[in-house]
């Protein structure tokens, strides 16, 4: 398991990524704060860390600089600031990547594991899934079927991927609304409907996605 350490002086914001990326088997280490995450970055191994920029005190900019003097960690910065000179700055302090804000929980740990490949903190054997008739080459991202391969879109295909972390669980058409689209999204629960019956078409082994009546959905592979 890899350690993570989150900075962001919001706490809601904080618990959020802690659940996302405890769920996808991440350790979670958080500070709401430079000063909490340097003691932490001085007892404990980090992996990566994921850093706000708007912070009261030192902003993630200068918590950026204390880092790099002393570690070579990856750094993914997210803000609600989308402009140009930001993302050119957290870069050139140091920064791996940039996210804006809001972000889909796909996209945050799509980002993750394409930062921890680059630096070597992601081992090969986690970038390809086998299960059932499904096999899954995260590092091309693609998706083959009885050694066919099948076109998804990046919705599809992050349902897919987190359908299969989550095996044999019941999810809530609200888990994977917030999951996938992103707590901000304002569309209905049908749109999670529409893409899990186009999902299941194109898998062609429709009956490893079940329906679980007043709940959500399970993915499960059948007993051969």
């Amino acid at each position: 398991m890899l350690n993570i350490l989150i900075i962001d002086d919001e706490a809601d914001m904080r618990h959020l990524i802690e659940m996302y990326l405890g769920n996808s088997g991440f350790t979670c280490f958080s500070a709401e704060s430079g000063f909490e995450a340097y003691g932490i970055l001085e007892n404990n191994v980090m992996d990566l860390v994921i850093l706000d920029i708007m912070m009261p005190g030192e902003d993630g900019f200068e918590v950026c600089s204390r880092i790099r003097g002393k570690s070579n960690v990856p750094i993914i910065f997210l803000s609600a600031k989308g402009e140009e000179w930001d993302k050119v700055k957290a870069l050139q302090l140091g920064g791996d990547d940039y996210i804006v804000k809001p972000f889909s929980p796909g996209e945050l740990i799509a980002r993750m594991n394409a930062v921890l490949r680059r630096t070597g903190g992601l081992k090969s054997d986690m970038d390809s899934i086998q299960i059932g008739k499904i096999t899954i080459d995260k590092k091309a991202r693609k998706v083959t079927v009885a050694g066919m391969q099948v076109t998804l879109t990046l919705k599809e295909y992050e349902l897919l991927l987190f359908f299969i972390e989550h095996k044999n669980q019941a999810l809530s058409r609200e888990q994977l609304l917030e999951y996938i689209w992103g707590i901000d999204y304002t569309g209905s629960l049908r749109t999670v409907d529409t893409h899990i019956k186009t999902l299941r078409m194109k898998l062609g082994v429709g009956d490893y996605i079940q329906t679980v009546w007043g709940v959500g959905y399970k993915f499960e592979v059948p007993s051969e």
